[in-house]
């Protein structure tokens, strides 16, 4: 019984989660606990179960005898990577990725400087082997893999930085890499420069260059910015 009602919260937020993420209910809208269970077609167990993730994404709020309310969009848990999903799939896909980048263009520079001037040796070496193979796969047209070398990549600058702040956005930035590749925003084969750049970041880093790893860190996201605002791709077909 257990699995099932998984299953069953699991599809009544794989609704409501993502129409409330792309303002389909605007703020103060309110539900009801036995509205969702008619609506949805489930028992008012899986229907708690179900606000209640949706309560921890700060997404709703639920009070006695007013309903379950949802909130403004400046309460909401932005760094939570489901609503972050969320978001990615839904109309607001370019906003979402635009603030997304500004974020990573003010920590990752930042963070690449401090992985150049903290990171272990053996570490800092190692990030240049994950770079040559990034410019291996990329240019091979294997984006998979090349993704999951590009979430190393930048998951283990944040690390070397030494800031367990700057560490926790890991999972946010891997929520760009991903997004990007699942709705077909990168090249089939990716850009000679940002090669090139990924590999500057990691020479630099192991060479223990903090100015010029920002350097570097700064014109990939900037590279990034600039091909989304000029990819149509990037906004979901109404």
């Amino acid at each position: 019984m257990g699995t099932d009602h998984r299953t069953l919260h699991n599809r009544v937020l794989a609704d409501l989660g993502p129409a409330i993420a792309a303002d389909e209910y605007a703020t103060g809208h309110t539900f009801t606990l036995q509205g969702l269970e008619q609506d949805f077609g489930v028992s008012r167990t899986v229907a708690r179960e179900a606000v209640r993730v949706l309560e921890s994404m700060r997404l709703v709020v639920s009070r006695p005898r007013t309903g379950i309310r949802v909130r403004p969009r400046r309460d909401w848990s932005v760094f939570d990577p489901q609503l972050i999903r969320w978001r990615l799939a839904g109309p607001g896909r370019m906003e979402q990725l635009r603030s997304l980048n500004e974020l990573r263009a003010a920590v990752e520079p930042g963070a690449a400087a401090l992985a150049a001037a903290r990171g272990g040796e053996e570490e800092r070496a190692q990030l240049v082997v994950v770079a040559d193979q990034m410019v291996l796969t990329g240019r091979a047209g294997d984006l998979r893999t090349f993704l999951e070398l590009d979430i190393t990549f930048h998951r283990r600058i944040l690390e070397l930085s030494e800031n367990e702040m700057l560490a926790g956005l890991a999972q946010v930035v891997a929520e760009v890499l991903v997004g990007r590749t699942s709705y077909d925003l990168m090249p089939r084969n990716p850009r000679p420069e940002a090669l090139r750049l990924h590999k500057t970041v990691a020479q630099a880093i192991r060479d223990g260059l903090p100015d010029v790893a920002e350097a570097a860190m700064r014109s990939i996201v900037t590279e990034v910015s600039d091909a989304l605002e000029h990819d149509p791709r990037a906004y979901p077909t109404p």
